[in-house]
């Protein structure tokens, strides 16, 4: 959501805040209020409202009483009082609007016990309350550390300072209970001011951290939700949401908030649908429901002997049971072409999911093709191309052109009978039984 005062839109959209969580709506979607009645003129005998609402470090908003009349406006910085020293806030919303804030959360404008603002934060005040917020994420890895050396069973997810720097509040979360005795020695003799440990929940946690929900926009705990209502498993199951904690999860590992938004909804629309109990008797069959689709105002039914379902309009359904109850039984489920096809085909189904076919009704092709195929030997893949060399360029194994027109065709081929030629091919020596008798014979008889 864009601001008025800090956004460069050019005219189409916002890009985010550019006074760094000064704008005029409030800190930047962070919890931010946007006060409609600061352009109205009060009367003159009018006195304003003295409870305005200051906003600390997160989500965390306390009222102040403006004892001392200071014309306060949103994000200015304020000095107000604390246990020990003072605090620096901003002020979130000042005039009429507070007292709505005030019956909201239920705070009594009369209290005695709530503190008071003393003035206008200066330079200097503001200059040594940043620094001890830039010194935050430093102290904090510290404090981490510490803890894992004593191997404690907590978690800390956030710190802040005093606007004096005399106290420093951590917020951790745990488990269980956390022996603490040990573990403020240490941070009190480390970073020299006063020490408080405040358990929040995990829904508190991601809050006070921020983040980017899956559904592309900003947690709506730290934006705008202040109340944590519980969720419970019925509420995906009712809204017929798939089981997956991946996807119903939010970033503090509980159930998402945003599954109650629309629960009153389906709840409601859930009443139109009947039981699963009831079926729908037809002559085609008895149909039983399968699934339905609540914003669409659609059930699927099947039939008994059969995996085809028919979806069926949730006025017609009710239709159906009307006339099952006056013993009347209608011919299929839906009126139209597609339903009156689908209860078609049920009337025809079979016990065998296959009908007529068989298993091996395949085996009787493959045999014919092995027997057509099977005495066939394995053909040279050479062969093809062999048959397109001429017969006369079979034997030219020289490296010329073998296409040459002026080339004679029997220049290259060597002259050797037939006789010759077909011993030499068979490997056949003459000469090999001899030269055996030759070498056998002794040297006497050479």
């Amino acid at each position: 959501m864009g601001c008025g005062s800090c956004g460069n839109n050019n005219g189409s959209h916002s890009p985010g805040c550019k006074s760094n969580g000064g704008c005029s709506t409030g800190s930047c979607n962070k919890l931010n209020v946007y006060n409609w009645l600061t352009d109205m003129v009060l009367p003159e005998d009018y006195t304003p409202f003295n409870i305005v609402e200051v906003r600390f470090k997160g989500s965390k908003k306390q009222f102040y009483k403006n004892i001392n009349n200071l014309e306060l406006f949103t994000g200015d910085k304020v000095i107000v009082d604390s246990d020990i020293g003072y605090d620096v806030g901003e002020v979130s919303l000042s005039g009429e609007l507070v007292k709505l804030h005030l019956k909201k959360y239920g705070v009594d404008e009369n209290n005695s016990e709530m503190r008071t603002i003393k003035s206008k934060a200066t330079e200097q005040q503001i200059a040594k309350y940043q620094e001890f917020k830039d010194a935050e994420q430093k102290t904090l890895e510290e404090a981490r550390t510490i803890a894992l050396q004593l191997q404690l069973k907590m978690k800390i997810s956030d710190i802040e300072y005093q606007g004096d720097g005399k106290k420093v509040t951590f917020y951790y979360t745990s488990e269980g209970r956390v022996d603490f005795r040990d573990l403020i020695r240490r941070y009190a003799s480390s970073f020299k001011s006063r020490i408080q440990m405040l358990q929040v929940s995990y829904r508190e946690e991601a809050s006070r951290l921020g983040g980017i929900g899956s559904c592309g926009r900003e947690l709506c705990c730290s934006t705008w939700l202040t109340d944590y209502k519980v969720v419970s498993m019925s509420a995906p199951k009712t809204q017929n949401l798939s089981i997956n904690m991946l996807k119903l999860s939010g970033q503090c590992g509980r159930l998402k908030c945003c599954l109650n938004y629309e629960l009153e909804l389906y709840s409601e629309k859930l009443k139109e649908f009947p039981s699963e109990k009831v079926k729908l008797k037809t002559e085609s069959g008895l149909a039983s429901l399968r699934k339905i689709d609540i914003l669409k105002g659609t059930a699927w039914y099947c039939y008994e002997n059969s995996f085809d379902w028919i979806p069926v309009n949730i006025d017609r359904v009710n239709e159906i049971i009307a006339e099952n109850k006056k013993g009347k039984t209608p011919m299929t489920l839906s009126d139209t072409a597609k339903g009156a096809e689908i209860a078609f085909k049920t009337l025809e189904f079979k016990d065998d999911l296959l009908g007529d076919t068989d298993l091996t009704r395949m085996d009787n092709k493959n045999r014919k093709s092995k027997g057509k195929g099977g005495n066939r030997k394995p053909q040279n893949r050479n062969s093809s191309n062999r048959k397109k060399i001429p017969n006369n360029k079979k034997g030219d194994r020289s490296g010329g052109n073998r296409n040459d027109p002026n080339k004679p065709k029997n220049e290259n081929k060597p002259k050797v009978e037939k006789s010759t030629q077909s011993k030499k091919k068979s490997n056949y020596n003459p000469n090999r039984r001899n030269n055996r008798k030759d070498e056998s014979k002794p040297d006497d008889q050479n």
